[in-house]
């Protein structure tokens, strides 16, 4: 699903003789704010005065956004907060930064994006951290199985200043990159229209001998192979395909992304495990940001602090009404409604023995060798530890009752 084919009035011509006119960055930010119906015609008219606003003055910098595979349309489909942060950081600076906006795998991948921006390729770059390990393997930090029992956790954990020390402070100092800020959900096994005949999965030993795509993530790795899941590496972008033609049984990712890559008419169950982070993570080339100056410098901060509470807010919201991630119900006009993609909630009692079977509470010998990797990168602190307790502080269930917090200022 492309960018232009969810705008009603808007042929694809159409949008790429705008976006030729006013640039893709321009069109895309205006598209992303509308309001309403629109047209060839309004869309247009925004992005001429999107256009007109942001070339009001020469910038001192001009900054590249990597985005993967997202786009406007799909954006709204997973609220990872890109475009939000773009156009809050340009408003922000009044135009002293400017941001392209480099979307729909143009410039780089899911794989590729971290690699991108620590060769300074792209200053900015959203991509999950999961596909994001493979270049950058400190990212594995959020991966360990059942730390994070919910959104709620996660968000919490995000905010608190504790992640500064155990997340940003080592992932900058090991790999160039400022981790500003993410989307939250919860991996679980999408399984494919193999199993759409069968029962909606309530217990995990059924999962168990099937074979599914695994991210770039070595401790998802772990976790897989404990519960008996055989990972097999397949690529974002290669996914759809593997599940269309039955090479695999199913793929870890969370909802929304099944639903923003149009991959919900090949799956049939969205087996909600939660059993590591599925984090669509922004964050920036370190070198670029010392180079800004500290007013500047704060302008970041404070865009990326609007933007988690912009995602915060607008997923949870989303996933609801957009994606269908909800049970018993779906509101019918969903994505997963309308492609009869079922939301297999599992128990408590379900989710405690698959804890059980691969977290590193339970299971601490399978996970000794990275854990002390981990641990040795982050100057010997316990990682898992600090995180599982930092995030056992609070008993916030739903996701958007957490109080935002601008981490960085303890």
């Amino acid at each position: 699903m492309g960018v232009y084919d969810r705008i009603k009035g808007v042929s694809r011509r159409d949008f790429f003789k705008i976006a030729g006119t006013y640039g893709m960055s321009s069109t895309l930010m205006a598209a992303g704010a509308f309001g309403g119906a629109m047209t060839a015609a309004n869309l247009a008219k925004a992005a001429e005065s999107t256009y007109d606003k942001r070339f009001s003055k020469e910038p001192k910098f001009n900054l590249k956004f990597g985005a993967a595979g997202f786009n406007q349309d799909n954006l709204l489909i997973e609220r990872a907060g890109c475009l939000e942060f773009a156009r809050d950081l340009e408003e922000r600076t009044d135009g002293e930064i400017r941001v392209e906006f480099i979307g729909n795998n143009q410039i780089c991948g899911q794989l590729s994006c971290v690699e991108k921006a620590q060769q300074g390729i792209v200053d900015i770059y959203a991509a999950s951290t999961q596909n994001s390990a493979g270049g950058a393997p400190y990212l594995n930090v959020l991966d360990y199985a059942y730390m994070f029992r919910s959104r709620a956790d996660q968000y919490y954990f995000m905010y608190h200043p504790e992640s500064q020390r155990i997340l940003r402070d080592p992932f900058e100092k090991r790999h160039g990159l400022k981790f500003l800020f993410t989307h939250a959900e919860l991996r679980g096994i999408q399984l494919g229209l193999a199993w759409e005949d069968k029962d909606t999965v309530d217990n995990i030993d059924v999962l168990r001998g099937t074979k599914n795509r695994v991210t770039g993530t070595q401790l998802g790795r772990i976790a897989m192979n404990a519960l008996g899941l055989n990972p097999v590496p397949v690529a974002w972008e290669e996914t759809l395909d593997g599940l269309k033609q039955g090479l695999i049984d199913g793929a870890e990712t969370w909802a929304s992304a099944v639903a923003y890559a149009n991959m919900s008419p090949v799956v049939s169950q969205c087996v909600d495990l939660r059993f590591f982070c599925g984090t669509e993570h922004t964050a920036m080339n370190a070198a670029t940001f010392d180079s800004l100056g500290g007013e500047l410098q704060d302008a970041v901060m404070e865009s990326s602090y609007l933007a988690q509470v912009h995602v915060q807010a607008a997923n949870e919201a989303a996933l609801v009404n957009t994606v269908g991630f909800s049970h018993p119900h779906q509101g019918p006009d969903t994505i997963f409604a309308k492609n009869n993609v079922r939301v297999a909630a599992l128990s408590d009692a379900e989710i405690k023995k698959a804890e059980e079977q691969c977290s590193p509470e339970f299971q601490p010998q399978l996970w000794e060798q990275w854990r002390e990797r981990i641990n040795g990168w982050a100057d010997g602190i316990d990682t898992y530890q600090d995180i599982y307790n930092t995030v056992r502080e609070h008993d916030i269930t739903l996701a958007e009752n957490v109080e935002p917090r601008r981490w960085w200022k303890g």
